[in-house]
């Protein structure tokens, strides 16, 4: 979508429902045509605005650039160019209409000429500009606390791999009482003809299923930005945008820059925002009043974006604020402070989600014949789930087809000799563990000692990959893709084992405490021999 030029934007600025149609049409003629709809209560659920269903003041409606308001009856007026996506604003307690797939239909394309040709298709022509371009809403509960289940990269390759996913996180999902879900970008890896299948198998929840554009997610094919995202519009709609449920003002952000080299002919994609979508981030979030938590949901980690600095000043000032993303195929807490250019009073709190494909569907392949896929930080492959209650938030994390108790790895030797010299350890990964999380270990009826958090490879994780490859030596094909290298753990703890302990069979309690007071507890036995 190619927002408004600048130019425009400030010309129009002073267009609002209300003006009169003399200078409506002026403006128009010298610079953009107008839309213009009704935003609606669609009583008889025909999606047609017709007798009997109520017009909706004060919702917000976008270009992808200005924002405006209906009036009294409804009714909103907008410029758009032939390149422009519409979109209302979803307001508290009432729900856009959804298709076959879940996903939320709050949209509308106008490009009379479509997209540009591309190996995947983008959006057909779609002529003239109507002269009521109208938005159904239908009214729902939306109380202060409720779920929404994220998933990080969930990126198949193919339909084969869409069945891995629904297999190993679809069907344990299947009757949740989250509220919606987001997939954090990288819906499918390259081939976008899987949006459709991969699409289908969420839709099993049954619930509205928002998507954020991911650099996996793109034409690659384009020779710039706005011809990148044509095949995700024409299954998603806009890129960036956003939408309130309960008391959240949720903001999607595309941070996928698409940067074309015309001389060598290559292309590169990089963290960015730009300035079109800064000027509709820095309008969004002037109608979104400061005491309302605002989510801010991307795919690339905030801290790798190239123009980060100008998303900050936007919203550090902001009372109540996160954000979260995918990309990296690791889990962490980030707390962005000072050290990044960040100036708020308290550090951001910026989440990089766990990711649905884990390892890229990678690994040795269990009973069922879906890999382990086991993250490079030592993390399984998973979801989580964020809790909101008014202004407070909670994040959980699951690992795929695993009880919800299954929060750490915990590491050690099967047996200790203490005839041996030498030192011993135990390592504790907890998943969802940050700078902020405690953890302690207790071994039999000895007291509790701290461990300390380090930032290393996870030694179990090494082990699997170290056999994996080994195994697939002059294996040709191989039975299995390798997976990505370990890399240092942001949520690894580390214990001496007590020396000279008794020859016998001992019960090692771990103690993890989260920067929100969540416990989470793991155990493991090992042997002592002389």
């Amino acid at each position: 979508m190619r927002p408004l030029f600048s130019v425009l934007v400030m010309a129009l600025s002073v267009l609002a429902v209300g003006i009169d149609e003399a200078s409506a049409q002026a403006v128009s003629a010298e610079f953009s045509k107008i839309a213009r709809g009704v935003v609606y209560h669609d009583v008889n659920g025909n999606r047609q605005y017709d007798k009997g269903d109520h017009p909706l003041p004060g919702v917000r409606v976008s270009n992808g650039d200005t924002i405006t308001r209906t009036d009294q009856q409804g009714r909103y007026k907008i410029p758009v160019d032939d390149d422009t996506i519409i979109f209302v604003i979803k307001p508290r307690n009432w729900r856009t209409p959804v298709n076959k797939q879940m996903l939320p239909r709050f949209y509308y394309i106008h490009k009379p000429n479509g997209s540009v040709k591309s190996k995947f298709a983008g959006v057909a022509p779609t002529g003239p500009l109507p002269a009521s371009i109208d938005f159904p809403l239908y009214p729902q509960e939306e109380p202060d606390e409720f779920k929404a289940i994220m998933f990080g990269d969930t990126q198949p390759r193919n339909v084969h791999e869409v069945e891995w996913m629904s297999h190993d996180i679809i069907e344990g999902l299947v009757g949740t009482d989250a509220s919606l879900g987001v997939t954090l970008g990288d819906i499918v890896f390259d081939d976008l003809s899987v949006m459709q299948p991969h699409n289908q198998a969420i839709a099993m929840l049954g619930i509205p299923w928002y998507n954020v554009i991911g650099n996996h997610d793109i034409n690659l094919d384009a020779k710039n930005r706005k011809d990148a995202n044509e095949t995700f519009e024409r299954v998603y709609g806009p890129s960036y945008y956003s939408f309130e449920h309960g008391p959240v003002h949720f903001l999607v952000v595309d941070n996928i820059e698409w940067i074309h080299d015309a001389k060598t002919n290559k292309s590169h994609y990089r963290g960015g925002i730009g300035k079109e979508q800064m000027q509709f981030i820095k309008n969004d979030l002037a109608l979104v009043p400061n005491d309302q938590l605002v989510v801010l949901m991307m795919h690339i980690p905030l801290i790798d974006v190239n123009d980060r600095s100008g998303l900050y000043r936007l919203i550090e000032k902001r009372k109540f604020c996160i954000s979260i993303s995918g990309h990296t195929h690791h889990h962490e807490h980030v707390w962005i402070d000072q050290k990044d250019g960040w100036k708020g009073i308290k550090p951001h709190h910026h989440i990089i989600n766990v990711t649905v494909c884990g390892s890229w569907w990678s690994g040795a392949k269990d009973e069922r014949g879906i890999p382990h896929t086991t993250m490079a930080d030592g993390a399984p492959n998973g979801y989580s789930i964020l809790s909101f209650n008014g202004t407070d938030y909670q994040l959980d994390f699951f690992a795929a087809s695993r009880d919800k108790s299954y929060q750490m790895e915990i590491s050690a030797p099967e047996i200790i000799r203490n005839s041996e010299a030498g030192t011993d350890f135990v390592y504790a990964n907890v998943f969802n563990g940050s700078n902020k999380t405690k953890v302690k270990m207790k071994i039999g009826s000895n007291d509790w000692v701290e461990m300390k958090k380090v930032a290393e490879i996870d030694p179990k994780l090494k082990q699997t990959y170290d056999r994996e490859k080994d195994l697939l030596k002059g294996r040709n094909p191989a039975p299995f893709r390798i997976i990505k290298a370990p890399k240092k753990s942001s949520h690894l703890w580390k214990a001496e084992l007590p020396r000279n302990l008794p020859p016998g069979t001992y019960h090692i309690k771990i103690e993890a405490v989260n920067y929100r007071n969540r416990i989470y507890h793991g155990r493991r036995s090992i042997r002592v021999e002389k």
